[in-house]
């Protein structure tokens, strides 16, 4: 180099103007022509080559695809994790190839393009090796800058459909809890992962674990059957069994056989092995939809079971209250003619006294309603009760206050088959109940074939303090007095009858309130002035096809007695003892009468306990 360089000088002495200018026109040689012959000689190869391009069109077109696969793949694959792409990758398996048209169609196009991928130079990476990605495209810079943008694009959209993806399974998580909530759980069992006692993460934690292996060992099972895996199948089934014999009954660790935590590994291995067989997150989610759907109905069915079942022990008469009953009529029976009459019966007709009406077909709960009326009385005097049973009641009940006299209390039994007055011409009801269709409707209930298809109408089939001042509330003008037990959206009209009927809609309030028909008092005198028996019959003759109301008594007493019923406090009638174990003990205490409506009867086995020391207080004296 040393002696070239000396060469040069000694050069430009000799001529230096000469010299300058041919070493000009060398670099000008060098810096312009030679890229310019060497692009031209580029473009004169592809020219050259284009015709040859243009019959492998399909091929080179083939090459650009699989470049443009691979480039995409190596992107997806830095998005989503290797299960996402199984998934992906086995839902789009079925589609078959792609349109050949169309792939020779856009390899004939870019072969008229002027970029090409045959040797262009790449940049070198920070080590000295080329990219990968760089020498597979050969753009230019432009091009490169706007296949990162798309590229950054696609990420961002990508992210946002994940993104979704969790939004829409958070909402239906947040669905099926809602939904599990709403569950009763003392139908489920003892078992339910929403209860207050399941919110310790450590309590009973194997359990719960075990339960949740089987209720995907079910997933992958029905899985593994749709996809013919048998062998899996098989191993699946066993599992469960073992899951399902250690488990048993069991609600808490302490009772799990001691060879659970065993059988719960298995379980898992067995999980794992199918997961990485059989995932696929439609089906699965497709699955526990299924199987929450079916436990919701099993749920519902269960639930009308269990009120079936409530109201048929509620509306069966204990062995020792039956057994009480015949005894008692036997003994009626056998008594002479002369002392089966009550003393004081010149009491019974006397408007100066208290009068009171009791229907009751069960022999205890009368006597537990006229001793506690007579114990809290100041006067017992003063009180007249008349007790209107039926035919086959009517000889115990008259001997059991025959041989239990309520004090000084006047008493007076009826049998309701006697009262002549009393039938199909007089009252529309009673015509009705004599229809065939009427009987099938009430009584057999379209002859169910399960014990929840009948439920619904069942129970259609089938006091604390001195009264002596009911007499002296003030009605003002109106026929009854009554508790109003409707709150804020229950009890109210529209509960009970069909507004969509113009009578209906055109005569009542949907949001009046409904009040308590188990204890009423009456103005007998307003009562006929206003006609309440012809009101009845008339709204009874209206729902002769019950477009009006469908079941039960208490419709037609709020139709009935609409805007002429007088609100009493609250603390002359406290309900629900039958059915509410909520109710405080202070408005049981200050109540004038008490009421077991409801289906847990006091005189029950299902009676609440907590409410079973008034009655037996009442029923011992």
């Amino acid at each position: 180099m040393a002696l070239k360089r000396g060469l040069s000088i000694s050069g430009m002495n000799k001529n230096r103007r000469g010299g300058s200018r041919l070493t000009i026109v060398v670099v000008i040689f060098f810096c312009v022509l030679s890229p310019l012959i060497f692009f031209v000689g580029r473009g004169l190869y592809i020219t050259s080559s284009s015709t040859n391009q243009n019959l492998n069109a399909a091929g080179s077109g083939k090459q650009q695809l699989n470049w443009r696969e691979r480039l995409a793949l190596q992107h997806v694959k830095s998005i989503f994790s290797k299960e996402v792409i199984d998934v992906i990758t086995s839902s789009t398996a079925d589609l078959g190839p792609l349109n050949n048209t169309s792939v020779e169609d856009n390899a004939a196009s870019e072969a008229n393009q002027k970029a090409t991928v045959f040797k262009h130079e790449s940049p070198k990476g920070r080590d000295g090796n080329i990219s990968d990605d760089d020498s597979q495209s050969g753009d230019s810079p432009a091009n490169l800058a706007r296949r990162q943008l798309r590229e950054k694009r696609r990420e961002k959209r990508a992210v946002e459909l994940l993104r979704q993806d969790d939004e829409a399974i958070a909402r239906l998580e947040n669905a099926a809890i809602e939904r599990s909530k709403l569950v009763d759980g003392a139908v489920l069992g003892k078992y339910s992962i929403w209860r207050k006692e399941m919110d310790n993460e450590n309590s009973d934690s194997t359990v719960r674990l075990m339960r949740d292996q089987m209720i995907m060992a079910r997933v992958y099972l029905t899985i593994a059957k749709m996809k013919n895996k048998f062998d899996l199948l098989q191993e699946l089934q066993a599992r469960i069994k073992e899951s399902q014999r250690v488990l048993a009954d069991s609600s808490a660790d302490s009772d799990l056989h001691p060879s659970a935590p065993e059988k719960m590994k298995a379980m898992g291995q067995v999980l794992s092995k199918a997961r990485e067989q059989l995932y696929d997150c439609k089906l699965v989610t497709g699955k526990l939809r299924a199987m929450l759907q079916t436990a919701d109905e099993q749920v519902r069915s269960l639930k009308k079971q269990s009120t079936f079942l409530s109201q048929l022990a509620a509306k069966t008469v204990p062995n020792g209250i039956h057994c009480l009953s015949m005894r008692l009529t036997i003994d009626y029976y056998l008594l002479p003619l002369e002392k089966r009459k009550f003393p004081r019966s010149e009491n019974l007709e006397n408007p100066n006294l208290y009068h009171y009406a009791l229907f009751s077909d069960n022999v205890l709960a009368a006597s537990v309603v006229v001793n506690s009326t007579i114990v809290n009385a100041k006067d017992s005097s003063k009180h007249v009760f008349h007790l209107v049973t039926d035919k086959l009641n009517f000889g115990a009940m008259n001997m059991w206050f025959l041989l239990n006299p309520p004090r000084k209390a006047t008493i007076h039994v009826e049998n309701v088959d006697e009262f002549k007055w009393l039938n199909s011409s007089y009252c529309p009801v009673l015509r009705q109940l004599e229809s065939a269709a009427m009987k099938e409707y009430y009584f057999k209930a379209n002859h169910p074939t399960s014990l929840s298809s009948g439920s619904s109408n069942l129970k259609y089939r089938n006091p604390k303090k001195d009264l002596t001042k009911l007499w002296s509330v003030d009605l003002h003008g109106k026929v009854n007095g009554a508790v109003e037990t409707c709150g804020e959206s229950f009890h109210r009209f529209d509960k009970y009858l069909n507004f969509s009927n113009p009578h209906i809609a055109r005569n009542f309030d949907p949001n009046a309130c409904g009040w308590a028909y188990g204890m009423n008092i009456f103005d007998l005198k307003v009562w006929k002035k206003k006609d309440i028996t012809g009101i009845y019959h008339k709204w009874q003759n209206m729902n002769e096809d019950r477009v009006l109301w469908k079941l039960g008594t208490l419709p037609p007493g709020l139709i009935t007695f609409y805007n002429l019923t007088h609100p009493l406090e609250k603390t002359w009638h406290v309900l629900g003892l039958g059915y509410n174990p909520s109710i405080d003990r202070s408005e049981i205490e200050s109540a004038a009468v008490v009421h077991y409506n409801g289906n847990m009867k006091p005189w029950l086995e299902l009676a609440m306990t907590k409410y079973r020391s008034y009655w037996t207080k009442v029923h011992q004296v």
